[in-house]
C-alpha cells in the first residue's frame, strides 16, 4: 500500500526532529540528525542548515508494516506557506506537530485550514512534553477550542487492542449508527474499529498523541497508531493520471517535474499528455526517478500512489493534471506583498528575467512580472524573510547578486454590480466579436469563467478559444491597474468569419469586451487583510483595542480565557504588517500576536491609494476598451461608450 504522509507545524514546533525519528526507526537513515547540529536528513540545503528552518518541501521514502511511505517535510514559516500548500495537495494524510509548551500558534491555524480545505485526514502530535512549561492537557483543550472539538487524546485509548469506554462514547456521540448499537448492545470491536477508520478518513474526528521527538519518546509509537488507522486505495489498472506538485532545475538546466500518480502506471519513454483542451501537449518521460532526500534512484516504471520525478516534460506547471486528470489545482496561499528586483545595470535584463523565469516555474506564487512601462521586474512575496532567502538562492545558484525594493501592498480590484461588455476587432482581413457578462463573485473566488453561448452563434472551438484567452493571464482593473478578481465572466455570444478570423482575433475581441464592461461598472479597490488573534494581560487590553481601531480594523467582543484577554478580528495588512515589533515592546514579550491571511476586502483608503499609484487607464499598453470596425476597406475606432450600438450580434 502506497501512502503519502505530510509533517506540518508552526516553525520550531519540532517537525523536522519528528521526521528524523520516523526515518531512523524505519531504518531509512543510520543516524538521527538535529536541526541545531545542522545535520538533518531532510533540511539538506545549505540555506536551511544556516537558518535552522525548513524552506523547501523535501521528501523521503521508507517502508513500515508492509506499506511504502512517502514522507514530506514541509516549511513551518509563514513566508513559505505556498511551498507547504503545494505539498498538501498530494498528501493522503498529515501529522500536525504542536508544541506542548507553546500550543496552537498562528501558522498552526493556517496549516489546519489548508488541510481542511483539501480534505486531508489529520493527526496531532503534542511535542516537547519533556520541556519546562509543557502542559499537554491545556494544549489539547486549545486544539479543541481553536481547531476542532472532534480531537481525541489516544494516549490511553486502547487496552489489549480494544478501545476504552471514553473513546467508545466519543465515537458514538459522532456516529448515529454506532450510537444506536452502543445504546442497544454496547461496544463491538470489529465494527467500531472500521467506523473509526472511516471517521478519520472523512475528517469527522482527529487523533492526538504526545511525546518528545528530541528525546525519542512516543514518536514511533504514535506513527504506529497512524499506520494502523489509515488506508489508501489507488487503482493501478485505470488510465494514467497524475498531478504535478513540484518543479526543480538541475545545474545543467534540465527541468525535473515531481508528480504524484493518482491512477494507472507510467513507464520510462512513455508519452504523457497534458495542457488545456484546445492545446494538448504530448511529451515523453525520458527518465523516471524516485527521490529520498537529495538522492534519487532511476526506475523503469511507477504506479498509482507513488511520488516520482520525471525528466522530459518542458512546460507542465505546478498544480497541473496529467493524463486522465484534467483538473488544475487552485491555491489559497496568495502573497499580499509586491517587490521590485534591483540588480547591477551591467547585467542584461534578459539574463535576469531568464533566472526569475526558472524561479517562477518552481514557485508560481512569485508571479514574476516584467513592467514594460517602468522597465522593471516585479515579484510577489509573502514576507521579508522570503526576500532574504531569495537573495541567497540567486547568489548561490546563479552567481549573481540581486536585492529587492521595500515590499508594498499588492492591491486587487473588483466590481460592485453586473454589466455586459462588448468587444469587436475588425481591422482589414480580421474579424471577431465577443459579448461578455461580468458580475461580482463571492470574495476569494478569483476569476470564474462560464459559458452561455450557443453553438449556432459561435463554434465550440471558438468558444473554448475565448475562454482560454480570458484564463491565460491576470487582467488589469481600471482604478490602479491591479489584478481583477472576484468576478464571474460569462461568454454570452460572439461571431467569427470563415475566411478572415485568425490567430489572436478572439483574444483582441475578448480583452476589449472585458475592458469595455469594466468601463461601465462600479469599480472597487481591494486590499489584503489579516485575521488576527491577540492574547494579552487585561492591563494592555485598552491599548490593543485602540491600536486596532487606529489601524482601521474591527474586532469581536474580547473574551477572558485562562486569565488572559483574547481579542479576534480583521485588520488591513497595510496598517498592521509592522505592528508585531511595537506589540512585543509594550507587552515585554508576554503577549501573543497571531496574524493569518484573511484574503481581500474593500480598501480602507481607496481614494488615497488610487491617487498615489496614479494609474492611467487610457495609457495601459496591454489593454484598450476601444473596438475596431471596418468600412470601405479601412479600419476605424469606436470608443467604449459608443461600442454597444455598433455591435453585429445584437
Amino acid at each position: 500500500m502506497n501512502k503519502t504522509i505530510g509533517i506540518l507545524a508552526h516553525v520550531d514546533a519540532g517537525k523536522t526532529t519528528f521526521s528524523e525519528q520516523l526515518l531512523y526507526h524505519t531504518n531509512s537513515i543510520r543516524n538521527r540528525g538535529r536541526v541545531d547540529h545542522k545535520d538533518t536528513f531532510l533540511d539538506s540545503h545549505a540555506i536551511e542548515k544556516n537558518r535552522g528552518i525548513t524552506i523547501f518541501a523535501d521528501q523521503a521514502m521508507f517502508t513500515y508494516n508492509g506499506s511504502s511511505y512517502y514522507l514530506i517535510d514541509t516549511p513551518g514559516h509563514a513566508d513559505f506557506s505556498p511551498e507547504m500548500e503545494r505539498a498538501v495537495q498530494v498528501m493522503d494524510m498529515a501529522i500536525i506537530i504542536v508544541s506542548a509548551v507553546d500550543g496552537v500558534e498562528g501558522h498552526t491555524e493556517t496549516v489546519w485550514e489548508l488541510l481542511r480545505r483539501h480534505k486531508v485526514p489529520t493527526f496531532f502530535f503534542l511535542n516537547k512534553t519533556d520541556r519546562e512549561g509543557a502542559d499537554p492537557e491545556r494544549v489539547l483543550e486549545e486544539i479543541r477550542n481553536t481547531l476542532s472539538p472532534d480531537a481525541f487524546d489516544f494516549t490511553d485509548a486502547f487496552s489489549d487492542g480494544e478501545m476504552n469506554e471514553e473513546l467508545a462514547e466519543f465515537l458514538a456521540e459522532r456516529n448515529e449508527t454506532l450510537l444506536h448499537q452502543y445504546l442497544e448492545s454496547g461496544y463491538k470491536p470489529g465494527m467500531w474499529a472500521e467506523a473509526l477508520k472511516n471517521m478519520l478518513a472523512g475528517g469527522e474526528m482527529f487523533v492526538c498523541g504526545r511525546g518528545s521527538a528530541l528525546k525519542d519518546e512516543g514518536a514511533i509509537e504514535f506513527f504506529s497508531l497512524v499506520d494502523r488507522l489509515t488506508e489508501t486505495a489507488y487503482h493501478e489498472e485505470a488510465p494514467f493520471a497524475a498531478q504535478v506538485y513540484k518543479i526543480r532545475h538541475e545545474e545543467n538546466g534540465q527541468r525535473i517535474t515531481f508528480l504524484k500518480i493518482l491512477s494507472g502506471r507510467l513507464q520510462v519513454r512513455e508519452e504523457i499528455v497534458y495542457g488545456p483542451p484546445n492545446g494538448r501537449i504530448t511529451e515523453k518521460a525520458t527518465q523516471l526517478r524516485r527521490y529520498s532526500g537529495q538522492k534519487f534512484q532511476a526506475i523503469e516504471a511507477a504506479k498509482a500512489g507513488e511520488l516520482i520525478a520525471v525528466a522530459g516534460l518542458t512546460s507542465a506547471a505546478i498544480g497541473e493534471g496529467l493524463g486522465a486528470h484534467h483538473k488544475r489545482a487552485s491555491f489559497a496561499m496568495i502573497p499580499a506583498l509586491q517587490s521590485k528586483v534591483l540588480f547591477d545595470p551591467s547585467l542584461h535584463v534578459k539574463e535576469v528575467l531568464k533566472i526569475f523565469g526558472l524561479l517562477d516555474a518552481e514557485d508560481p506564487s512569485l508571479s514574476i512580472h516584467w513592467n514594460e512601462h517602468f522597465q522593471e521586474i516585479h515579484i510577489q512575496v509573502m514576507g521579508v524573510i522570503q526576500l532574504e532567502v531569495l537573495e541567497t538562492i540567486i547568489k548561490d545558484r546563479f552567481g549573481i547578486s540581486v536585492t529587492f525594493g521595500d515590499p508594498h501592498i499588492l492591491y486587487k480590484e473588483t466590481i460592485d454590480g453586473p454589466v455586459t461588455g462588448y468587444g469587436h476587432f475588425e481591422p482589414l482581413r480580421h474579424y471577431a466579436e465577443v459579448h461578455l457578462k461580468i458580475e461580482p463573485a463571492p470574495r476569494g473566488t478569483g476569476v470564474v469563467l462560464a459559458n452561455a453561448c450557443h453553438a449556432d452563434a459561435l463554434s465550440t472551438g471558438n468558444q473554448n478559444l475565448v475562454l482560454h484567452h480570458l484564463s491565460e493571464r491576470e487582467h488589469h482593473g481600471l482604478l490602479t491597474g491591479s489584478a481583477l478578481t472576484d468576478v464571474k465572466i460569462t461568454l454570452l455570444t460572439g461571431r467569427g468569419h470563415n475566411q478572415h478570423t485568425s490567430g489572436g482575433d478572439f483574444r483582441e475581441a475578448a480583452y476589449r469586451a472585458l475592458r469595455q464592461g469594466l468601463e461601465q461598472a462600479a469599480n472597487r479597490l481591494l486590499e489584503p487583510i489579516y485575521r488576527f488573534k491577540i492574547k494579552v494581560d487585561t492591563d494592555h487590553m485598552g491599548k490593543v483595542l485602540s491600536d486596532i481601531q487606529q489601524a482601521h480594523g474591527r474586532f469581536s467582543a474580547p473574551e477572558m480565557i485562562g486569565g488572559k484577554t483574547v481579542i479576534e478580528g480583521m485588520v488591513p495588512v497595510a496598517t498592521f504588517m509592522n505592528y508585531s515589533t511595537e506589540f512585543t515592546a509594550f507587552t515585554h514579550g508576554k503577549g501573543a500576536l497571531s496574524l493569518l491571511s484573511g484574503g481581500y476586502d474593500f480598501c480602507h483608503n481607496e481614494a488615497e491609494v488610487i491617487e498615489r499609484i496614479g494609474y492611467d487607464k487610457d495609457a495601459d499598453p496591454e489593454y484598450t476598451s476601444t473596438s475596431i470596425f471596418c468600412a470601405k476597406g479601412q479600419g476605424y475606432k469606436v470608443p467604449w461608450d459608443e461600442a454597444r450600438a455598433a455591435m453585429h450580434c445584437l
